[in-house]
């Protein structure tokens, strides 16, 4: 087995695992590599320091504690994954383009519009996880927005 440090079109770093060198090449050739965070198709080999084998090593040549293989292969989950974080990526746009912004105070703001101290609007903002908890135990309807890859989750 060998493990190749990978990286997208777009900069994500990756590992993957394949028997030997011609099977990255099949699987990038025939399309079957994807980014795991943005589900680019453009993959290549990254940078790497060898590695040194340690352990016993098996008929396979591979060392005994060394990982089972493993790539991200494009197709039908992949698609569902991609078309997931569309849908995720499409309600956070909508919720930026429609609601105001007001940052780190959004516990402040959301009691203020909900006792009716402020006019009533779609707010969106920043909130710890306690200041959310103690929003809906007050019956203030908060949603949390959905993380993605892009924000580093």
């Amino acid at each position: 087995m060998i493990r190749y440090a990978l990286v997208c079109g777009t900069g994500h770093a990756f590992d993957g695992w394949f028997r030997n060198s011609a099977d990255f090449d099949a699987e990038v050739a025939a399309g079957r590599l994807a980014c795991p965070l943005c589900g680019s198709a453009e993959v290549g080999k990254a940078l790497m320091a060898p590695a040194v084998a340690k352990g016993a090593v098996a008929e396979t040549g591979a060392a005994a504690d060394a990982p089972a293989p493993i790539a991200l292969a494009a197709g039908p989950a992949e698609a569902k994954r991609q078309a997931l974080f569309a849908a995720l990526r499409e309600i956070r746009r909508k919720v930026a383009a429609e609601a105001d912004y007001v940052g780190p105070r959004f516990a402040e703001q959301a009691r203020r519009i909900h006792y009716g101290e402020d006019e009533a609007r779609h707010i969106w903002g920043e909130a710890s996880r306690d200041e959310a908890v103690a929003l809906l135990e007050e019956g203030i309807a908060v949603h949390p927005l959905p993380a993605l890859p892009e924000d580093g989750h």
